[in-house]
This record gives C-alpha cells, structure tokens and sequence, in this order.
C-alpha cells in the first residue's frame, strides 16, 4: 500500500507536489490544534488516572503513541492554551510551533502574552531562546574546567537505588498526584525543570507549606516522589498551588543564551586541547590577568578568522597586484575571490524563482555562471558564491542528473530556458579530451545577489 502510494506521488508535477504538502501541513496542524486542546481538558479530569497511569505523560506516551518529546510539548502547550486561548489560533495559523510556545510559556503573562507571541512569529527555536533570554535573563554562566567521570557498571535494574529521583514521570517510581493540578485562571505559569526558570529562585525556598512536605513515616529506601513545580509569581515571589512536573526535555544545544548578546557555551575537549588553553592562559598573563577563558576564546577565535579569511578569500591588508584573468584557465585570481566574496556578503548567491535568496554560509564554492565548460572566464562578472548544494543543482540543470536514469518514471517541469541556449552555446567540449557531451537547457534561478 505504501510502496503504491510512493510510486504514484512520482507522477506528480512539482506544483502539484508542493501544492499537497502546503494542505497536509496546514490539515497537521489544525490536528495538533485539536488534539492539544482535548489533552488540556484531559489534564483537567482523571481520567488517566483511572486508566492505571501515573501521569499525563505516561498515559500520552503509553496509549496515544507519542514520544516522550511529543508527549512533553503537547502537554506543556495543552497546560498554557487552557490559560491563554490565543495560543490555539496562532498554532493552527502556523505563526508559531509547539516548541516555540513550550519555550515561550513560562514568561507568558496577561499583559504580555500577544506581543511575546507576536514577536516570536516565523522565528527558529534558536531565535526563540534569544527571545525567552531577554524576558528572563540570567547572569553570565561561571567559566569552569572538570573532567568528566569515568562510566561506571550500571548497578541491577531490579534494584530500588536504579532509580533516579528525578526519573520521568511514568517510569517505575514515580508517581502525580491528582491533587497537584493548575489553579484555573491563574495568571502565571508552572517553571518546569529544564527549562530557564528553573534557575529562577526557587518558590519552596521562600515559603514552603508543610502540607507539600513528604510524611515523615515513609518507609526507608522507597522511591522518592517527583519533585513538584509551583506556580511562580515574578512580582509577588509568593508560591500558590503546585502542580506536577512534565518529564525535563533533554537539551542537546550547546550555546545556550543567557541574556540579550550573552551566551553559555559548553564543550567536551581533549587534554591536548586543554593544554593548549592552559598555556595560550600563561601566556597572555600580561595583557588578560584574570585568565578569563572567554577573552581567551575571544582572541583566539579573532586570529583563527583572519587566518581563515586569507585561506577562504586572498584576504590581505595589502594586496599583491593582480595579474589578471588567465584565458581558458579554471583558477580563480585572488582578486577575484576577495571581490566576489565582499559582493556576495560571505553567502550562497543563489536567488530562487520566487525571489528568495539562499542564506547558507557553510561549504561556500566559487561558482561559474556561464559554466567553464561552455567557455566561462573567472571573472567578476561571471563568478559568484554559491554554497555546495546550490553549486551541484545548477550543474545538474546544465548537464542532467547523472543518475544513470534520466529521471524515468518520474515527473518533472520543463525547464525554463536561461543562460546561453544550445545554438549559442554550441556542443559542450571537454577542454581535456575534447569530446563532445550532450547539452540541456537550464531553468530560471538565479543571475546574481540579492540587491
């Protein structure tokens, strides 16, 4: 069935294609709209409790299927919608995505909540943390050094201490209480562990009721219960009612932003590299005495730049005179490099039908227009950046797929004429053996930078 479904999406044109997936897209989304608001009248009753699960997590991960990342943004979404409908607009208007909101919804206020919505429409997730650090920010991270522990043999799984306390919500252990529900119509919203107001001061800290503390005639060696999450009030630093925890997602970036213009890096090195940061620390004394591992880095980054820019692009405060473009060479003179790489500002030039140019910045190659095979000089006017994907499509435009089957069984758009046309252009030559190759037409793209 889906091997037939496979076959026949191959005979679809390209606008019919993309015409799908934009209704599928917007058909998901209006799903994920509809399931997140039944989960937050579900978080509301107990109903999985009387189904045998521990916890809304549990029950979303077990029954309806969803990984335990899924499970978590549903959830931590289902949980804001129910304080902030508007939530549920937006998402199925695609302004914003479920991480989007999760990052989003412990700064989200009455006063505050449409504008940080707002501002976050479009953005990446990395765009939306930059945004999250300037509603809380944080203090810089403290620059530190350890080594990582040795592994250890993992103690029997069926023994108690396997366990860890802070063990998602569903696996054996842990345990929600029904009672640890949202007040309705609070106007904050629960710091989930992991998330940034975790290092927010802690409401238990300020004032703890007795009620929230574990009996003292807990059996000896049972398994702690999750920590609970209060609702926090930033003005009033007073806890209400706690809620249970969501399971912390794990977080797998390594620059993580604290404040506006302030980031945390983390990285694992080796001892040869940390011997190099020790010694570049001594011998800088003299001009950073505090060691600080961040003016190092600066600096050092700073020097590797300049060194990447003469290698990349013939950078240089004073340039050789240039001795032109050889005729029927493939070289690019130095002093076309450094023009071209100013002029494209450092990034893929490609400009697609629809007007948007290509942002990439990494695997960057100088790229013939008028291709060498058909006699393209490396000149100014004929040579642009173009990243490797972009630079390998538009060969293929030029010279075909290459993939043996000339794209049998499959449909695609006859292509758009551009560039010099096979009259003009003649048969292709290999300036090496000189035989001849066949030549096709080449679709609208791209003629240069974006102005």
């Amino acid at each position: 069935m889906q091997h037939d479904l496979l076959a026949s999406l191959r005979r679809l044109s390209d606008a019919e294609l993309v015409a799908r997936i934009h209704d599928l897209a917007a058909r998901e989304r209006g799903a994920t709209v509809v399931l997140v608001a039944h989960l937050a009248e579900l978080d509301t009753r107990d109903v999985h409790f009387r189904a045998g699960h521990g916890s809304l997590f549990a029950y979303c991960r077990d029954v309806l299927g969803l990984s335990e990342q899924e499970a978590y943004n549903r959830i931590a979404v289902a949980r804001a919608a129910r304080l902030f409908p508007v939530i549920l607009e937006r998402l199925e208007g695609g302004a914003v995505h479920l991480t989007t909101v999760r990052l989003l919804a412990p700064h989200l206020t009455p006063a505050n909540h449409r504008d940080v919505l707002d501002c976050a429409r479009g953005k990446t997730k990395v765009q939306v943390e930059e945004i999250a650090a300037g509603l809380w920010p944080r203090p810089d991270a403290p620059s530190f050094v350890r080594k990582l522990p040795t592994a250890k043999a993992s103690s029997s799984p069926s023994s108690p201490s396997s366990v860890p306390p802070t063990a998602p919500l569903g696996a054996p252990g842990c345990q929600e209480s029904p009672a640890l529900q949202a007040p309705p119509g609070s106007p904050a919203f629960p710091v989930y562990p992991g998330s940034p107001d975790s290092e927010a001061p802690s409401p238990s800290s300020l004032s703890s009721p007795s009620s929230l503390s574990p009996p003292a005639s807990s059996a000896a060696g049972a398994a702690p219960l999750p920590p609970t999450v209060s609702y926090y009030d930033a003005a009033a630093a007073t806890p209400s009612i706690p809620v249970a925890p969501l399971p912390a997602a794990k977080r797998t970036a390594e620059v993580t932003p604290l404040s506006p213009d302030r980031y945390k890096v983390q990285v694992t090195i080796g001892a040869d590299t940390l011997e190099k940061l020790r010694l570049a620390k001594d011998l800088l004394r003299h001009a950073v005495p505090s060691g600080d591992e961040a003016v190092i880095l600066d600096r050092a980054l700073t020097a590797l730049l300049a060194d990447l820019a003469q290698k990349k692009f013939a950078a240089a405060e004073k340039p050789r005179p240039s001795g032109g473009t050889v005729p029927g060479s493939r070289h690019v003179p130095a002093e076309v490099k450094r023009t071209v790489w100013l002029r494209d500002l450092g990034r893929c030039a490609f400009v697609g039908t629809n007007g948007r140019r290509c942002q990439e910045r990494a695997f960057l190659e100088f790229h013939h227009v008028k291709p060498y095979a058909l006699g393209g000089e490396a000149t100014v006017a004929n040579v642009q950046l173009r990243c490797r994907s972009h630079n390998a499509y538009e060969a293929r435009l030029y010279f075909g797929h290459g993939n043996g089957d000339d794209g049998a069984m499959s449909v695609r758009e006859r292509a758009t004429p551009y560039g010099p046309s096979p009259r003009e252009a003649g048969p292709i030559r290999s300036r090496r053996s000189g035989t001849r190759s066949r030549t096709s037409s080449r679709p609208a793209a791209s003629r240069g930078p974006a102005p």
